[in-house]
């Protein structure tokens, strides 16, 4: 068990993403998140698992309610460019996340990501499941894909019983 004086903190996961300006576009108007850091940055080739020394990147972080933590990065690589994939992924598996997304209004998100064109694998749904502390917590979710294939359930607590 991690030292609860000293616990760590996921402040922020980044994402490899194919085309910058339309993931902006798309964390922006989809879950309203605002651009926090924006910037080129060069790669020692030691902390990413990913490119080589030299390569450039460009980074943009952007920041959700929360000042510290729910921040999604968003990383391209300028030059050399990364080959992508052929194909956005359209389920979820091992290495892919799946991340959730508390949200005061999950059928605007979900009609504002279908706006652009975004794969859409479940619309507007309730559903319930039992909570942590054994209250039964009712949901209005969506689950979508960004440009790149990350998955997001995005859910509306719509009430919670004792």
């Amino acid at each position: 068990m991690a030292d609860q004086a000293h616990p760590n903190i996921i402040k922020r996961t980044t994402l490899i993403v194919r085309d910058m300006a339309a993931s902006v576009r798309w964390y922006d108007y989809v879950l309203g998140l605002t651009k926090w850091y924006d910037d080129e940055v060069v790669l020692s080739g030691v902390g990413l698992a990913a490119g080589k020394a030299g390569d450039r990147t460009h980074l943009v972080i952007l920041q959700a309610a929360d000042p510290v933590i729910g921040m999604i990065g968003l990383l391209q690589w300028v030059n050399p460019p990364l080959p992508a994939p052929a194909e956005v992924p359209k389920s979820v598996g091992y290495g892919n996340p799946t991340f959730v997304v508390a949200s005061e209004d999950a059928r605007q998100v979900h009609d504002r990501a279908r706006e652009l064109g975004t794969h859409i694998h479940s619309g507007p749904h309730e559903w319930s499941i039992k909570g942590a502390k054994g209250e039964l917590k009712h949901f209005l979710s969506c689950s979508v894909f960004d440009p790149d294939g990350y998955f997001y359930e995005v859910n509306q607590v719509l009430r919670v019983e004792a």
